[in-house]
C-alpha cells in the first residue's frame, strides 16, 4: 500500500542574501540541472554541505522551485532546504542578474545507472526495492497533483555509495501541477509516452492552424510519469530500453515513434529468460498505450511484485551491469554502426539544461559526447559558407553560431555558465544580422521566443535544423546571384566582342 502522505510544504522565497547563511564554493561545479548549474555550498550555522542550483529568475524557474519545494518532504525525493531570490554577480559576469537560488540536499551516491554499472552483482530484488522507492516518490508528487514529466535514470540519485542503495527523485525542471492543462510536450525520447507524442503532434498542428476547431488544447496527465517509470524498470532489469531508434544519430525515428504509439516491445533472451513473470507483468501494464488501462501509482504499489519484497525465493542476478558496460565498449568500436540503443538519451533542449556532455557520469549519457563529436565532424562542413558569400558573411556566421551551439554547447568548466542565456545572446545577434528573415522569426516563434528571450525550454535539435535550412537557402541565393552576375558579365563581354567585330567588318 502507499505510505501515508507527508505534509505539503509551501514555499516562502527568501530575499535576504544567500551568502549570509551559506558559504558557496563557486569553483566547485557539481553538475547541472535542467535549468542551471549546480555548485557546492556549506551552511555557516551547521557546517553541513549542500548543493546550490542557480536558475535564471523567470516564471519557469519559480515554478520549478515551487513544485520541488512542495514535493520534497519525502524520504525518496531530494530535499529542497532553502530558496532565495537574489540579484548576484556570478563568476564570469560583469553585472548582477536576478537569480533563483535553490539549496538542495547533497546526493553523494551519484546517478542510479552509474552505480548499477559499477556493481559486481545487481539482482531483481534490488531492482524491485529501487522501483518501490521511486514509486513512493511519484505517489507523493501525484498526491499533490504534480506531474514530474522528466522521470529517467539521470534524475534518480543515490544518497551514498553504500552497498544498500537508497534512491531519490531529483530535478523538477519540467514538473507542473496537473490541472488538466499539461499541454507543452516535455520529454526524453526513450521515456516518452504515447500521450505525450500525441500532445506534441496536436500542439504542432494547432500552431500551424491545421486544428482550428478544437475548443481547448490537447492535454495529457500524470499517467505519463507511469509510462516513463515502466521504461526505467525495463532498463534496470536488462540494461537497454524497450524502444530505440534504428537510425544512427536520430533521436526519435519514425519507426521508434510508431513502436511507442503502438506499445510494441519484447522481452528478448537471454536477459529476460530468468526474470520473474511478476516483473514482466509490471512492465507490460506500465507500458500500456491506453492510459486508462495503465497501472496507476497506487496500483503499482499494490502489485504482487512490490508486495513480495521479503519472500525467500531465489534472487535472480541480472545482466544489467554487464550489458551496459558491453554496449559502451561496442559503441567505442563502432560509433556509426547499428549499436545505438542507449545513445542520445535527451532531446536537444536537454543539452542546454541538464548536464554538460563532458560532466555526465551516466554510462548511457557518456555516449552522447562521442555522438555529438561525430555529428559535429560530420555536419560542420555543411554549414560552412562558400567563398561567394562575402555579402552575407556576417549574417551566415551568426546563424552558424546558433547551429553550432545547438549541436554541441561549448565547455565551460571554470566559470559560471548559463547555456540558456548564452543561446539567447547568439539568437539576438543572429536577428540583428538577419532582421528581414521571416523564416528565422517563424523558427524562433515555434520555440516560444519573445522579447529577446525564450519563454520555455528550447528544442535545439529542431532549432538547429530550421536555422540550417535558412543558411542553405542563403547560400543557394548567393550562388544564384553569383551565377547571374557571371552570366551577365559573359553576355556583356560577348556583346562587346560582337560590337567590335561588327566595326571591323565596316
Amino acid at each position: 500500500m502507499a505510505e501515508e502522505q507527508k505534509e505539503r510544504r509551501e514555499l516562502v522565497m527568501k530575499i535576504t542574501p544567500l551568502e549570509d547563511d551559506y558559504e558557496v564554493n563557486w569553483t566547485k561545479k557539481l553538475g547541472s540541472g535542467i535549468s542551471g548549474p549546480v555548485r557546492e555550498c556549506t551552511s555557516k550555522r551547521t557546517g553541513v554541505k549542500y548543493a546550490l542550483k542557480c536558475l535564471m529568475d523567470n516564471p519557469k524557474s519559480k515554478s520549478e522551485a515551487r513544485c520541488h519545494y512542495m514535493c520534497s518532504g519525502h524520504s525518496n525525493i531530494v530535499t529542497a532546504i532553502d530558496v532565495y531570490a537574489n540579484k548576484i554577480v556570478l563568476p564570469g559576469e560583469m553585472k548582477p542578474s536576478p537569480r533563483i537560488l535553490m539549496v538542495l540536499e547533497l546526493m553523494e551516491g551519484g546517478e542510479l545507472f552509474e552505480q548499477i554499472r559499477t556493481r559486481r552483482k545487481f539482482t531483481e530484488k534490488e531492482a524491485m526495492i529501487l522501483t518501490s522507492e521511486i514509486t513512493q516518490a511519484l505517489y507523493h508528487c501525484h498526491s499533490f497533483n504534480v506531474a514530474h514529466r522528466d522521470l529517467k535514470p539521470e534524475n534518480l540519485l543515490l544518497v551514498s555509495r553504500d552497498e544498500e542503495m537508497v534512491v531519490k527523485l531529483a530535478d523538477f525542471g519540467f514538473a507542473k501541477v496537473d490541472q488538466g492543462d499539461l499541454v507543452t510536450p516535455q520529454f526524453t525520447p526513450y521515456y516518452v509516452s504515447p500521450q505525450v507524442l500525441e500532445a506534441q503532434r496536436i500542439h504542432r498542428a494547432q500552431k500551424s492552424g491545421r486544428f482550428p476547431f478544437l475548443a481547448k488544447p490537447y492535454t495529457y496527465d500524470k499517467s505519463c510519469d507511469m509510462w516513463s517509470l515502466g521504461v526505467v524498470i525495463y532498463i534496470m532489469l536488462c540494461g537497454y530500453p524497450p524502444f530505440y531508434s534504428e537510425v544512427p544519430r536520430k533521436q526519435l525515428s519514425q519507426g521508434m515513434r510508431r513502436r511507442i504509439m503502438a506499445g510494441q516491445f519484447t522481452f528478448p533472451d537471454p536477459e529476460w529468460s530468468k526474470i520473474s513473470n511478476e516483473a514482466k507483468d509490471v512492465v507490460s501494464k506500465l507500458l500500456c498505450v491506453e492510459p486508462g488501462q495503465r497501472l496507476s501509482v497506487v496500483e503499482l504499489l499494490e502489485h504482487p511484485w512490490l508486495q513480495h519484497q521479503d519472500k525467500n525465493d531465489e534472487d535472480v542476478i541480472l545482466e544489467t551491469p554487464a550489458r551496459i558496460t558491453a554496449d559502451e565498449e561496442a559503441f567505442e568500436e563502432a560509433m556509426t554502426a547499428h549499436n545505438v540503443r542507449l545513445t542520445e538519451m535527451r532531446i536537444s533542449d536537454r543539452v542546454v539544461s541538464l548536464k554538460s556532455i563532458s560532466k555526465a557520469h551516466n554510462p548511457i549519457l557518456e555516449r552522447r559526447k562521442h555522438i555529438a563529436k561525430h555529428r559535429m565532424d560530420e555536419e560542420a562542413p555543411s554549414i560552412v559558407p562558400s567563398q561567394v558569400d562575402n555579402v552575407n558573411q556576417d549574417a551566415i556566421k551568426s546563424l552558424r553560431d546558433v547551429i553550432a551551439f545547438c549541436i554541441m554547447p561549448p565547455k565551460n568548466n571554470t566559470e559560471e555558465y548559463c547555456a540558456e542565456e548564452e543561446l539567447s545572446k547568439l539568437v539576438k545577434k543572429a536577428l540583428e544580422h538577419n532582421s528581414t528573415s521571416q523564416e528565422l522569426k517563424d523558427a524562433l516563434s515555434q520555440e516560444s521566443w519573445q522579447d529577446d528571450k525564450f519563454l520555455d525550454s528550447v528544442d535545439k535539435r529542431r532549432l538547429a535544423k530550421a536555422v540550417r535550412s535558412i543558411v542553405h537557402s542563403m547560400r543557394a541565393y548567393s550562388t544564384i546571384i553569383f551565377v547571374v552576375v557571371i552570366i551577365v558579365i559573359i553576355i556583356i563581354i560577348s556583346v562587346i566582342a560582337c560590337i567590335r567585330g561588327s566595326r571591323k567588318l565596316y
